[in-house]
């Protein structure tokens, strides 16, 4: 039997088959345990190879024959068809012997690769599974999309029929277009390259009125100085539900005194990034390393932070000086990074952000009033893309945005698509600018000088023909049936777009052109932008120095571990914001007692982000002083602060 079949030597592709042979001890194992233990299934264009999937623990135990060499399988058992073209079929077929020609090595991983790409692009899918479930079976149907439809229409203010919504789109567009080719007089030549492309002006940095840099030294010198865990435990004291907050995952009643203070000692020890170490305190029965540990493990978690944190959006509303920054309408979503040294399988490379390490990113969102409003952790850098969306929908409190503000690695077609839908404006930051590519539905039309920069067309039959399916989709999102990164499994296969993915982003595209053609036209509309954008970068350079510990390095492995700790973090920003904000509103209310001339504008550039008067390094005390009200705001003109800036 070995001599028919050519040595080792002689096949060109030996090595391969060699490496092969010693790498599948290592699966012969777990593939059979899989198959039995996972229950998978597929669409039908993925079956064979499912059907493949699911003969190979059979095929893994054949003993050899007569007419079938060891590490080798008889053809007529085998699915020959599922073999790419090329180095899989050399490593798989032995031509010498037609009715032996499988090496079982080489088709087992020919299978699994078949297999695990099939499982990424949604075809093969594990239907008790949360991520590798089938999205499509999430989506309404039947009497459960029956009953829906016509609530959650009416509700994103959507027609069944779209002919007249996009009629009125057109108008819309084909209007941007004439008032911005209107725009291009001789004056402003600058707005468009000899190739067609728009360009926007810089947004210039207004210059510090003299009045806005008295006003910020003098409030930031009232601030009171204040240890962390005081700060927590002061914001608990105005607000007792923020501590309530924190329930055993029991469910029974707590029996342990001084919990609020157990519980400011854990979120110092994660929001810091120093263990346990600095907030022990022997001899104080809350402080203990088992207490603080005990607490940590049973009362510290996602719905504990989330009814937490609605206390603290709601308290931050109702600040007058919080109503000066805005209404709480206007969102921001970016992502803060974070290396993660310990192995992890939720981490991934980005040179830009972990350098030769791995991290993930934990995605945030705050309002114009500057409190965090939702967070959660994704893996790696990647396009924060449908993870936005399905941010905004698990907010932890206050008002659902209007307007949402991202960068420019949030957005695509497909984005701008599902959240004008969803009934929001969207306005992501645009530093790619010129290479973006602007649509229009109207091919006929002269506009002029930017009749060329029209270049493309959007094709609303598409979009009329996948309406139904479009609907169901979005109204599928807005009442939490599915995900909406899900949706993106939903949408596009292997990497391209599907013809209802293709559908979505064409309505996307709409929108798009819109904002493009409002960014480079309008200052106003970008300074806005880039007010919500440094407001956010103002809200992670405070996490970045507030989570100081361990150089800033997040060592959790597991997802659950990184939301814990993160949240943590979310929510303590928050209390210094609020508690910031509580003391700047009173600096400015006794400024204006005093008779000090303080300007609306001045007060709403006021930022809820100082900390100079914060400590967060060494032990750190968690008694509060006696106090009768809040603390007493120092003298404006003493500005010899002792704690160093972060």
């Amino acid at each position: 039997m070995t001599e028919v079949l050519p040595p080792p030597d002689a096949d060109p592709n030996g090595e391969w088959r060699a490496s092969l042979v010693e790498r599948y001890a290592s699966v012969r194992t777990f593939v059979p345990l899989l198959c039995r233990v996972i229950k998978f299934d597929a669409t039908a264009q993925a079956a064979p190879v499912l059907a493949a999937m699911s003969d190979l623990p059979n095929l893994m135990i054949t003993r050899p024959t007569q007419h079938v060499p060891a590490g080798y399988l008889d053809a007529r058992r085998v699915a020959v068809d599922l073999v790419p073209p090329g180095w899989w079929q050399r490593l798989v077929f032995t031509p010498e012997r037609p009715e032996v020609t499988v090496h079982r090595a080489g088709y087992v991983f020919c299978v699994l690769e078949q297999f695990h790409r099939h499982l990424k692009k949604g075809d093969i899918f594990a239907v008790a599974s949360a991520r590798w479930s089938d999205p499509r079976a999430k989506l309404l149907t039947g009497p459960a999309w029956d009953a829906t439809k016509s609530s959650a229409l009416n509700a994103l203010q959507l027609p069944a029929d779209p002919s007249g919504l996009l009629a009125g789109n057109a108008r819309d567009l084909d209007t941007a277009w004439r008032h911005a080719a209107a725009g291009i007089t001789p004056d402003r030549l600058d707005r468009l390259d000899e190739d067609g492309r728009l360009h926007a002006g810089a947004v210039e940095a207004v210059p510090d009125p003299p009045s806005l840099v008295d006003l910020r030294r003098r409030t930031a010198a009232m601030i009171p100085h204040v240890d962390l865990p005081e700060l927590i435990l002061e914001v608990m004291a105005w607000h007792p539900g923020f501590a309530q907050a924190f329930t055993a995952v029991s469910g029974s009643r707590t029996r342990l005194a001084d919990l609020h203070v157990s519980v400011a000692a854990a979120l110092t020890a994660h929001a810091l990034n120093v263990g346990y170490r600095p907030v022990i305190s022997p001899g104080v029965a809350a402080l203990t390393r088992d207490r603080i540990s005990h607490v940590d493990q049973n009362y510290l978690r996602p719905d504990c932070y989330a009814s937490a944190n609605a206390v603290l959006i709601t308290a931050q509303s109702s600040i007058s000086l919080a109503k000066a920054w805005g209404g709480g309408l206007v969102a921001a979503v970016d992502g803060m990074r974070f290396v993660v040294p310990a192995r992890s399988a939720q981490t991934r490379p980005n040179p830009r952000y972990f350098h030769r390490r791995r991290g993930v990113t934990w995605l945030n969102m705050i309002s114009d009033q500057a409190v965090g409003t939702a967070g959660r952790v994704v893996s790696g850098t990647p396009r924060d893309s449908l993870h936005l969306i399905d941010l905004i929908y698990s907010q932890d409190g206050g008002a659902r945005p209007e307007v949402v503000i991202t960068d420019t690695g949030s957005y695509s077609d497909v984005v701008f698509g599902l959240l004008t839908l969803l009934g929001f404006d969207y306005r992501p930051q645009l530093a790619d600018l010129p290479d973006a590519k602007l649509w229009r539905i109207d091919q006929g039309a002269d506009y002029g000088p930017l009749t060329a920069t029209a270049r493309g067309r959007i094709d609303t039959v598409a979009i009329a023909r996948h309406w139904p399916d479009i609907l169901r989709i979005v109204a599928s999102i807005h009442t939490g049936a599915v995900s909406a990164h899900d949706i993106l499994r939903v949408v596009s296969r292997g990497g391209s777009l599907t013809q209802l993915g293709e559908a979505i982003a064409h309505y996307g595209r709409i929108f798009k052109t819109l904002h493009v053609l409002t960014f480079v036209d309008d200052e106003s509309y970008r300074r806005d932008i880039k007010f919500m954008r440094n407001l956010q970068e103002g809200r992670h350079d405070l996490g970045r120095s507030t989570f100081h510990g361990r150089r800033g390095d997040l060592y959790q492995a597991y997802r659950d571990g990184m939301e814990d700790q993160l949240g943590a973090l979310g929510l303590v920003l928050n209390c210094i914001t609020l508690w910031n904000t509580v003391y700047l509103d009173a600096a400015v209310e006794q400024l204006r007692a005093n008779g000090y001339p303080v300007r609306g504008e001045d007060v709403a550039r006021l930022s809820p982000y100082i900390r100079r008067h914060i400590n967060v390094h060494g032990h750190y005390s968690f008694q509060l002083p006696e106090l009768s009200g809040r603390r007493p705001l120092r003298d404006p003109e003493d500005n010899d602060d002792e704690l160093s800036t972060l």
